[in-house]
């Protein structure tokens, strides 16, 4: 590696990259040793949690480098992703430098691993990157375009899917949401009924089983516009569909897969997922809720019976893909199996069913500060009928329930990347059209340094989440670990950004009338549900990667 760093955005962007990732690289391998392939992460929790952030940093850095040196080769004209490359992974390289400092001993690197990071070059590069006349440069150009999100998808169709889905999400969803989130309304059957007509429940299902088959990466750009308009009563209706219909993919039966698929794709069934429990949340090997073998008419079947918690739109739902124990109290995560339950539809808050068979399940909603529109249940199952041929995988199925609602999972949190983004998208056009909009002591909030410097600094943290989400997206099928990794930073990101642009907004900014406030509640559910933050940090993200540097 050269010891001089060119002081240009691109080259020096690369440089800063490949010196954070590199020493990232030595201190993971480092901790595999030490917590033995990842086996003893509970003895190194804090630094496991700390080691699995700065990685995500290091390669959000490297795909948002990536991206910008591709569009170089293009001839665009978009110079500013060179500028939040070398914003953002000058910020990551003082992440890395200040935890190596408070904590070298954790880290267990030699000082040969610091060469490159302690060269004078180095610190002229991170020093040119976080120059806060560059940053608020970016900033004055981003508040003058009002934030919009203009980048390159490399991709005609995905540009085209984008224009399609911004457009609806402005036009159908954004003059709704505002209403929806103050009164905690019920998204309402004509904003479901056009989302089947779109295609926005099936973007990733096969057209073979009626969706439209464009894969993951433009279900992810579906996602972004749908949540820059509303979280919770549009870049989130498909998050549940994604994970019934991953699951029925991987391991449901042909009949399955041809009843339930196309179905789900059009919005003919609506989707709930009901894993959590009262007393259980991410240890899901824990769940009690349980399933027995039973027969009702000649039928082959199961009963239910236990309770499940944080059940999202559970009362609208007309399917329940419920995660319950089949196996002995003690087999842990190879006991449960994965079961599709129907139900009618119910508006209310409140609701019980007594079905024919003799079984009943009621739901009562959890009342929340933000994430509105669909209603979360806490759901109480007695002896409730499900028919085998509604167990996904049937007899091939049976405890192996968990394995599937991971895979199922792992689309969740890649589509929760999706809506991170999007919202934190959202704060950022919200603040651009504000602080031109308001003056202070005589000028614009636009005009002031310090605005500049933070809209600056947000649009290049959106930029770095959004191509890590992106990455993750495109190679969903073959990597494990990068929609965790799309999860973890782009939850953080929406949070700090939306609150940004609230204190840019001042007092309005706490007002309920205006949107600033429903993102900033918004985000603060993003780093709880697919998998809460620490426990992603440690028991996915983290040993993931201890595990594959084992030795």
């Amino acid at each position: 590696m050269a010891t001089t760093i060119a002081l240009t955005p691109l080259t020096t962007a690369r440089e800063l990259v490949d010196i954070a990732r590199a020493v990232v690289d030595a201190a993971i391998k480092h901790a595999a040793q030490i917590t033995n392939g990842g086996r003893l992460i509970d003895d190194y929790q804090v630094h496991t949690e700390r080691l699995a952030y700065l990685a995500t940093q290091a390669r959000a850095a490297h795909e948002l480098t990536g991206y910008a040196e591709r569009l170089a080769g293009y001839n665009t004209n978009d110079t500013l992703q060179a500028e939040y490359a070398l914003i953002y992974a000058a910020e990551v390289v003082i992440a890395l430098r200040s935890n190596l400092e408070s904590a070298w001993e954790d880290f267990g690197l030699h000082e040969s691993d610091l060469a490159e990071l302690d060269l004078e070059s180095t610190r002229q590069a991170i020093r040119f990157g976080a120059n806060e006349g560059r940053i608020r440069e970016v900033g004055r150009q981003v508040i003058e375009s009002l934030g919009i999100n203009n980048c390159d998808l490399e991709d005609e169709v995905a540009n085209l899917t984008r224009d399609m889905a911004r457009e609806f999400a402005r036009n159908e969803v954004f003059p709704i949401a505002q209403k929806i989130h103050q009164e905690d309304q019920l998204v309402p059957d004509g904003l479901l009924e056009s989302f089947g007509v779109q295609g926005f429940f099936g973007s990733s299902i096969p057209e073979e089983y009626g969706g439209t088959g464009m894969g993951d990466l433009p279900m992810i750009i579906i996602t972004e516009e749908l949540s820059t308009a509303s979280l919770g009563a549009a870049g989130s209706l498909a998050t549940r569909p994604e994970i019934i219909a991953k699951a029925l993919l991987a391991g449901g039966t042909d009949s399955q897969k041809q009843y339930w698929l196309p179905r789900i794709a059009t919005g003919e069934e609506i989707c709930a997922v009901a894993v959590t429990e009262p007393d259980v949340g991410s240890d899901v090997a824990s769940l009690q809720c349980r399933a027995e073998p039973a027969e009702f008419g000649g039928q082959r079947g199961w009963r239910i019976t236990g309770a499940k918690a944080w059940s999202t739109f559970s009362g609208r739902a007309t399917i329940i893909g419920l995660l319950a124990r089949t196996g002995e109290p003690d087999s842990g995560n190879r006991g449960l199996s994965l079961f599709i339950v129907r139900k009618p539809a119910f508006d209310g808050r409140q609701w019980e069913y007594r079905q024919p068979e003799g079984g009943q399940i009621s739901g009562t909603a959890n009342p929340t500060p933000g994430y509105r529109g669909m209603h979360s249940f806490t759901l109480a199952f007695d002896q409730f009928w499900v028919p085998h041929e509604n167990l996904v995988g049937g007899d091939e199925g049976i405890d192996k329930g968990f394995f599937l609602q991971m895979g199922g999972f792992a689309a969740g949190r890649l589509q929760t990347g999706g809506r991170a983004c999007g919202l934190a998208q959202a704060s950022l056009e919200k603040a651009c059209q504000y602080v031109q909009q308001r003056s202070q002591f005589g000028m614009a909030l636009a005009d002031f340094q310090l605005t500049q410097y933070k809209i600056g600094r947000m649009a290049a943290l959106i930029a770095a989440g959004r191509q890590m989400t992106y990455r993750a997206a495109r190679d969903f099928d073959t990597r494990a670990v990068e929609p965790s990794m799309a999860k973890l930073l782009t939850c953080d990101i929406a949070g700090e950004v939306s609150r940004e642009a609230q204190l840019l907004h001042g007092g309005w900014g706490y007002s309920e009338e205006d949107p600033i406030a429903r993102y900033v509640v918004d985000a603060l559910v993003l780093p709880i549900f697919e998998g809460v933050k620490p426990i992603l940090e440690l028991k996915v993200v983290g040993r993931a990667l201890l595990t594959s540097r084992e030795s």
